[in-house]
């Protein structure tokens, strides 16, 4: 049977930069990788963050774009069932991070999929810069997308001002106990480590964490209805324009509630790839990209972020 993973986390919490760590450390093993990304963007952005994991033991695809409950399950379902065939032995699966992390288990015990698939693994990825205040929306979705982990993975642990490990417990454990579930997170279930440090031994013990059955109240709560998805294509902006555009997306009410902006745009023969939360900007020079960004939050106003963007 193949093994799939399962990399959940909430927006711009660095779900992609660990799961280049870890198909490196598959692929390394031996495996026959294929990643399966489900961007909640229209333009799916992240696949061209991953071609350098690419290779004869690693292959990707994608599911791009916001969609009913429904339509989303059907597409995972013709895909997953598309990839049993082609002889992977693992299947590293990151779905947006405005994801419904019972979709996933659901899909895996229809038929066909439950003779073909084993679940090996569910991660959560942290931020360890969350900010102080979360929406009822963000909390439950923290909580929710935790809480069958069989590993929760604290990124930005080197930055300053991150919270600390028990700092970081007690976040989510309040926000577990305001979704009514039962699971409590303690040390022994987080790896709070700079992932540039991790050793072929965390990730083998990561390779053996699998996955927690827990029940929590669902919020009523419609991912593709509460969270919005605007992209911007080939907009004139110079990488000092939107260095300087970022942070007045973030500060100014009126733009509506940001999440998170990710996405390229050109710069010195090259490109510049932008990932930006309420806690700041990272950016990297990278050999292949898009003219594109990507604005997800809650009560965007198009306009009003196009004119930051324009200026």
């Amino acid at each position: 049977m193949v093994q799939v993973d399962l990399i959940t986390g909430f927006l711009g919490s660095g779900k992609t930069t660990f799961l280049r760590h870890w198909v490196q450390y598959l692929t390394a093993q031996g495996h026959n990788v294929c990643i399966l990304e489900n961007d909640f963007g229209a333009v799916n952005v992240d696949v061209l963050l991953l071609q350098d994991v690419l290779g004869s033991r690693c292959n990707i695809e994608s599911i791009s774009g916001g969609c009913d409950c429904d339509t989303h399950q059907r597409r995972m379902r013709t895909k997953l069932i598309s990839l049993a065939m082609q002889g992977y032995d693992r299947v590293v699966v990151e779905p947006s991070g405005i994801f419904d992390v019972d979709e996933f288990f659901d899909i895996l015990r229809d038929d066909p999929l439950d003779r073909w698939y084993i679940l090996g693994n569910v991660f959560a990825v942290v931020d360890a810069a969350l900010p102080p205040q979360l929406s009822q929306e963000e909390e439950y979705l923290l909580a929710s997308e935790a809480a069958k982990s069989g590993c929760l993975l604290a990124s930005r642990v080197q930055l300053p001002g991150a919270l600390g490990r028990d700092a970081l417990l007690a976040r989510l454990n309040t926000a577990l106990e305001n979704c009514r579930c039962a699971r409590r997170f303690a040390a022994r279930d987080i790896l709070y480590k700079d992932w540039d440090t991790l050793t072929d031994a965390d990730f083998a013990a990561l390779d053996r964490c699998g996955w927690r059955q827990a029940d929590y109240v669902k919020l009523p709560l419609d991912e593709h209805s509460a969270f919005t998805s605007l992209y911007f294509l080939e907009l004139p902006l110079s990488e000092s324009a939107l260095r300087a555009a970022v942070p007045q997306l973030f500060a100014d009410p009126s733009c509506g509630h940001i999440l998170r902006l990710k996405g390229f745009v050109p710069s010195a023969g090259g490109w510049l790839e932008i990932n930006a939360t309420p806690a700041g900007m990272t950016a990297q020079r990278v050999p292949q990209g898009q003219q594109v960004l990507i604005v997800i939050g809650q009560g965007l106003d198009k306009a009003k972020i196009e004119a930051h963007l324009a200026q």
